[in-house]
């Protein structure tokens, strides 16, 4: 008997030396099940494939390249903890076109030769799906290439006197027809088609008939095929001097629908609060959250003043406006794109805590998360001007580089500060790894992607970013400290959450720990949780 009581006060002992000495608590997220997503809501990756991976080793990033990666990407199982844990792919452009952007289309019905052929991209989808990522595609309906056979029998048409036929796909109209400020290809006589973008990319007729049907069919041959959806390009000039932009949008998604209930379309429309309510209205799931993003966007603009409770204030504000508009709307967030200066580029230099903690605060609004290739390493641009800068090759291994050629830049560029792939992998710590770890999280609560913002709690500190989403009938609150330096202490009360559990911990500075105990709550700098009812 004496020795059982020795026992057991020696398991005291040991309990309160390991509260009062600060022992690693259990890891929360290893005692909860994550499950593969079934809906629209989703985890995408954006592959800007030219720069991927390339599969035969001639300097171009092909479909190929990426069947070859997918392990990396989602083994199959949200559990093994192995994989990036993605369940949504973007792939920029992939149909023929001289350009290396391939924003120029030539062909909407194949794929480009660099990339492939229409039985690879066959493969690719036939291992998306089977390991349960969804394939999204760029689709480029504002403009077409010049060398596209349906324009160049229409300029041949014009400079002949004939405007009945191929002429009605395109914004052909008497030079007269255009304001000073609109940029024209010219066809002959008195002639021009709108060119916006480019002069070799003359812009489609969004209001004809033609137009709509020649649409329909491209629709229809990739969601046939097994594409689960598009993303939109340059939404933002669908309207011009005859054509209402909602009124497209919306038969444009209504057309998909009826061909598959289920296809999810994401917008680009870079443009302010306005424009993207008024397309909202289109029944669109999505549109990209552009003033939250990029290097100078209000996320980045937030960790760097610590206003915590500011943003979230705002992107709940930013969500109920645009659900007004459109009740099913998918938010969707991200740091940077292929147009854009990567996001590494502002945030490496204050730290990896800083790459870290943004990570956790986009992937943890409501919604759809979008990372670019190469986001979860920590890769940056090696310039600040043209395109080709945003889009250097994937670093799988930094002792290792792909011979990868982009545009002007050639093949050289540098890797990541903390190595590439499989550098990071063997490092707990690293940003790949807590990549996979927000994922995860996510998987393993829903409410997180699903759920509407319905409250913001302050806690009278507006470094602490806090707000509540529910879904299902279920409520959890999403906590972050965008203090860079000072661990808070909060106190979380069953009026908050009822008979509150520490769901998960995402802590960005090395060494320090989450702690919840009897409701007081020790939050890191750069670190964020989740709370839920014990279940």
């Amino acid at each position: 008997m004496k020795k059982r009581i020795l026992s057991v006060l020696l398991c005291a002992l040991i309990a309160a030396g390991c509260v009062l000495g600060g022992c690693s608590p259990k890891d929360p997220v290893a005692d909860r099940e994550a499950k593969q997503s079934t809906d629209k809501y989703r985890n995408f990756y954006e592959i800007f494939v030219q720069s991927f991976s390339d599969s035969d080793g001639d300097g171009t990033g092909d479909l190929q390249g990426i069947i070859n990666r997918l392990d990396y990407l989602n083994d199959g199982n949200p559990n093994t903890g192995d994989d990036l844990g993605i369940d949504g792919l973007w792939l920029t452009p992939i149909m023929p076109s001289k350009s290396y952007h391939k924003y120029d289309v030539e062909n909407y019905y194949d794929i480009d030769p660099a990339f492939g052929t229409l039985d690879t991209f066959d493969n690719l989808i036939e291992g998306c799906h089977d390991r349960g990522i969804k394939v999204i595609m760029d689709l480029v309906l504002n403009h077409i290439s010049s060398r596209n056979p349906l324009f160049t029998k229409a300029a041949f048409e014009v400079s002949d006197g004939k405007l009945d036929g191929n002429a009605q796909y395109f914004e052909i109209h008497k030079n007269d027809y255009f304001g000073d400020d609109v940029q024209t290809l010219a066809l002959g006589g008195d002639y021009a088609c709108e060119a916006n973008f480019s002069l070799e990319m003359p812009e489609w007729n969004l209001n004809s008939q033609k137009t709509r049907e020649e649409f329909t069919k491209i629709a229809k041959f990739w969601l046939d095929r097994g594409v689960d959806g598009f993303r939109l390009d340059a939404c933002k000039y669908y309207t011009n001097k005859e054509t209402d932009g909602k009124e497209f949008l919306g038969w444009f998604v209504k057309t998909c629908r009826g061909i598959n209930p289920d296809v999810y379309i994401v917008g680009e429309t870079w443009s302010d609060d306005s424009d993207i309510v008024e397309l909202y209205g289109s029944g669109i799931d999505s549109q990209f959250a552009f003033k939250y993003a990029t290097n100078s966007g209000t996320i980045n603009e937030c960790i760097n003043t610590m206003k915590g409770n500011n943003l979230v204030t705002k992107v709940s504000n930013y969500d109920s406006k645009m659900r007004k508009e459109n009740k099913d709307e998918i938010n969707a967030m991200f740091l940077s794109n292929h147009d854009q200066i990567r996001i590494a580029n502002a945030l490496e230099p204050n730290g990896l805590d800083f790459e870290k903690f943004a990570a956790s605060v986009y992937m943890l609004f409501p919604g759809n998360s979008f990372t670019y290739y190469g986001e979860e390493i920590g890769m940056t641009s090696p310039g600040t001007t043209g395109d080709a800068n945003f889009r250097t090759p994937m670093v799988f291994d930094s002792e290792n580089l792909q011979k990868i050629s982009v545009d002007n830049l050639g093949d050289t560029f540098e890797a990541p500060k903390y190595g590439g792939v499989v550098q990071q992998q063997k490092d707990k710590n690293s940003l790949l790894n807590f990549y996979r770890r927000i994922i995860t999280v996510k998987l393993q609560n829903p409410e997180i992607a699903r759920g509407q913002i319905t409250g913001i709690q302050s806690f009278d500190d507006d470094t602490v970013g806090a707000f509540y989403t529910e879904y299902d009938g279920k409520k959890i609150m999403i906590i972050h400290n965008f203090n860079k330096t000072e661990t808070k202490s909060l106190t979380i009360t069953d009026d908050m959450i009822a008979k509150a559990t520490l769901a998960a911990d995402l802590v960005g500075v090395e060494k320090e720990k989450v702690t919840f105990n009897g409701g007081k709550l020790s939050l890191p700098p750069h670190s964020s949780v989740v709370i839920r009812s014990a279940e």
